[in-house]
């Protein structure tokens, strides 16, 4: 067996990145397939892989010298960052088209990773005010949405300060439900406005988790079953942890009435 080629082994260090970037980011299994392919492709490589929920392991070979990279990779956890996963769509294009090199690939994938999150205070109010919208659509009037704004913003906020200091992730998603819905409980509890139902079933929408259950689906459909059973078991845990916040709530309401 010959030495292995050093661009054989760069191109399979940036294209595990590449895969854990976009499975991370809230990618389905068949786009991070895809877009893995496209790429190894540009560069001239047949690639091999094994995609899992936690784990990419990846095997390259290039046909005329029979050089092989293989290597496993673990996944950060996940999360939904829809700019990272169009980045490196359109990186992929880039590199089929204008045959990009492997350094040219790391720097985009750098920069891309280097690109700011929004401004908390921005993601605050901008996700309060899809909850006020949530309510509205469901019939709240100003008074509801008001509620539901402060409590959609309550919610988050102690669901980002909980992620800050590592708590179990269902957890985070537990303490996120009970403090909206605790919030939009209170106004129901003191009759503030003249629905405020309307508030406290919108207060916790923004935490429906539907980028694992959209990705479940698809991933069963494209013959992923284990990775869509998995994301779908993922979905159930989220709902299941939003439901037990709700019910805790109601369940001190129910003692203080």
């Amino acid at each position: 067996m010959k030495t292995l080629n050093e661009d054989a082994q760069s191109a399979g260090i940036i294209l595990l990145e590449i895969g854990s970037l976009l499975m991370s980011s809230g990618a389905s299994t068949h786009r991070t397939r895809l877009t893995m392919e496209r790429i190894a492709r540009g560069l001239g490589y047949g690639i091999e892989l094994l995609i899992t929920q936690r784990a990419l392991m990846l095997t390259i070979i290039e046909k005329d010298h029979e050089l092989f990279f293989s290597r496993l990779k673990r996944i950060s956890p996940h999360g939904v960052n829809f700019r990272m996963v169009s980045g490196i769509s359109h990186l992929s294009w880039d590199v089929m088209e204008g045959n990009w090199t492997i350094s040219q690939i790391s720097v985009e994938v750098q920069r891309l990773k280097s690109l700011p999150h929004y401004p908390r205070l921005v993601v605050l109010a901008l996700v309060g005010l899809a909850g006020a919208a949530f309510c509205r659509i469901f019939g709240g009037g100003y008074t509801e949405m008001t509620v539901a704004f402060i409590a959609t913003v309550t919610g988050l906020f102690v669901r980002q300060e909980a992620l800050k200091v590592k708590f179990n992730p269902y957890v985070c998603v537990y303490f996120a439900a009970f403090s909206a819905s605790f919030m939009a409980g209170m106004a129901e509890h003191f009759q503030i406005g003249a629905d405020p139902e309307k508030a406290f079933a919108t207060s916790v929408l923004f935490l429906v988790p539907g980028v694992p259950l959209i990705n479940s689906v698809t991933d069963m459909m494209d013959g992923n079953i284990q990775n869509g059973m998995v994301r779908a078991m993922n979905g159930l845990m989220i709902s299941f942890a939003i439901a037990m916040g709700i019910f805790s709530v109601k369940m001190i309401l129910n003692f203080i009435q």
